[in-house]
């Protein structure tokens, strides 16, 4: 987005009452970040505390090892998407990094910016991607989409085979890594 003759990544939310929405956040610079089990299970983590702070139902889900996919619905009439976005996304940064700095310090360069402000970075900058969802149709399209994600990039044959997704939570009534929301489902 260009404003005031420079690009920018910010992102305009909707924070619309009854809306749902689909998030989507990747790692920097695309890095595969979310192929490790200690990350996604921070992830995991994060939307376990998020989901009860901020009062949001988990429709679907799926963590590939460079990319989020995620649809939720707030059941509050007054929410901040874009503070759902920084709780659930902060913490895994901050373990990440703190983790690195433990255990394996070479590894921080590749969450390097080269900046003074922000020296490193887990997610890409900017507020990724949010889109309003209001009609069954396309939520349904987009559960299929987030499902989809791990067959079409042929990380597995079927969307339920993928570990880190809701797809066996929809498909085969199985609550792991992370329960979904049936309840609050519209249809």
């Amino acid at each position: 987005m260009l404003i005031d003759g420079k690009y920018t990544n910010k992102l305009k939310r909707y924070d619309v009452p009854f809306h749902a929405h689909e998030l989507t956040f990747s790692c920097y610079k695309k890095q595969t970040f979310m192929a490790k089990e200690r990350t996604c299970q921070w992830l995991v983590d994060s939307i376990q505390y998020c989901r009860e702070k901020h009062n949001f139902a988990l429709w679907a889900y799926v963590f590939m090892p460079n990319h989020v996919h995620m649809l939720i619905y707030s059941r509050k009439e007054e929410y901040s998407i874009s503070q759902i976005a920084s709780d659930l996304k902060r913490p895994v940064a901050q373990r990440a990094i703190a983790w690195l700095k433990r255990e394996n310090p070479i590894g921080l360069k590749f969450l390097q910016t080269g900046q003074k402000k922000q020296k490193y970075r887990f997610w890409q900058a900017g507020g990724g991607y949010d889109r309003n969802i209001i009609n069954t149709e396309t939520l349904i399209n987009v559960v299929r989409y987030i499902h989809g994600n791990p067959v079409r990039k042929g990380f597995a044959d079927r969307s339920a085979q993928w570990y880190y997704s809701s797809a066996a939570a929809w498909l085969e009534s199985k609550n792991e890594p992370i329960k979904i929301d049936k309840s609050d489902w519209p249809l």
